[in-house]
């Protein structure tokens, strides 16, 4: 049922915008290059991908993530402060990228900038309100309204920069960079049993590159990189168009939730506070923005865009809620 209504939804949406655009170019297009005006052919391909990728990306998140749990009538989940909110960053990033790309596609479509703009949030918004109401119907976890107030927010971040400026100023990417979890003994409450953290880490986020990027939250960090030359209003400026200042958020030591407590093969496990405090870190770095490198290489192009979510190593500054200040000759 989700998949005709989001199906129907998205028809009647590029109906509506494309509604007297429907002849085809006459000149030929090549296939990464943008058209100047909507596109038949291209719609067609770009809604059944998408509905394809929806329907596929609801049915095995449902398989994957969920079948393994009860199922509830729907409920609210206060995760306020849970793995130190990097997870609220997370659902800003996940928004803001996805109404990025979306926007991109909506434009190799055909769509003007506002059309594509509205269309992107739009389905970026659809997709993640979907997660949350799945979420609601688990036993696990709920409706989390803080999660749905960070979707909007990373849509608005889209949406803002787009009105204000016809482009995006400041980026927000992801960098992953698992740490090395010790294998010294974690003695169980009762004493009768062992695990260790990379036995922990592990169990919890996954043991793969792949699974670490996308779920270890000790390794992520969530940045907003700030494109200088863009505020500096002046074309004549000698400061490198594509060089970005980067602003990042991450935390350390979490082996649950909200505290380091957790069960694991019928024993329980706490962690010392003082030898593992959960702590915040706040990072300053230089970055890059690859759609900014001139190139008439419409791969390229396309290329940059697409990986243009990823944080480039570099110096970075960190401070965090311990009182430390650190340096990092590289960090990622």
């Amino acid at each position: 049922m989700q998949f005709f209504r989001f199906k129907g939804l998205v028809f009647l949406v590029f109906l509506f915008i494309g509604h007297s655009s429907l002849a085809q170019e006459a000149e030929k297009l090549s296939l990464l290059e943008p058209a100047p005006n909507f596109h038949p052919k291209r719609f067609w391909v770009s809604l059944g991908t998408g509905a394809s990728l929806y329907t596929g990306a609801v049915i095995g998140l449902n398989e994957i993530w969920y079948a393994d749990f009860p199922r509830s009538s729907f409920q609210l989940f206060n995760d306020w402060g849970e793995w130190q909110d990097m997870d609220k960053a997370g659902h800003f990033f996940t928004t803001y990228m996805e109404s990025n790309w979306i926007f991109g596609g909506a434009r190799w479509v055909g769509l003007d900038r506002r059309k594509a703009m509205w269309t992107a949030v739009g389905m970026a918004s659809l997709f993640q309100a979907t997660i949350e109401v799945m979420d609601g119907f688990s036993e696990k976890w709920g409706f989390s309204i803080p999660d749905i107030t960070f979707n909007t927010a990373g849509a608005l971040a889209f949406v803002g920069q787009e009105m204000l400026w016809q482009e995006q100023r400041i980026i927000f990417k992801v960098s992953s960079y698992r740490p090395p979890y010790p294998d010294d003994p974690i003695i169980s409450v009762d004493g009768k049993s062992v695990t260790s953290l990379r036995q922990r880490a592990n169990s919890l986020y996954g043991g793969g590159a792949a699974a670490s990027f996308l779920k270890d939250y000790n390794a992520q960090t969530l940045w907003a990189s700030v494109n200088v030359h863009a505020f500096l209003h002046r074309k004549e400026s000698k400061f490198p168009k594509w060089l970005n200042l980067a602003v990042g958020y991450g935390a350390e030591n979490m082996y649950g939730g909200f505290d380091n407590r957790w069960e694991e093969d019928g024993a329980s496990y706490v962690l010392d506070t003082d030898l593992y405090p959960r702590y915040r870190q706040f990072y300053l770095s230089l970055d890059i923005d690859l759609t900014r490198i001139k190139t008439k290489n419409r791969f390229l192009k396309t290329l940059f865009s697409a990986i243009n979510i990823i944080k480039i190593p570099a110096p970075t500054l960190e401070i965090n809620t311990l009182g430390e200040f650190k340096f990092h000759a590289i960090f990622f």
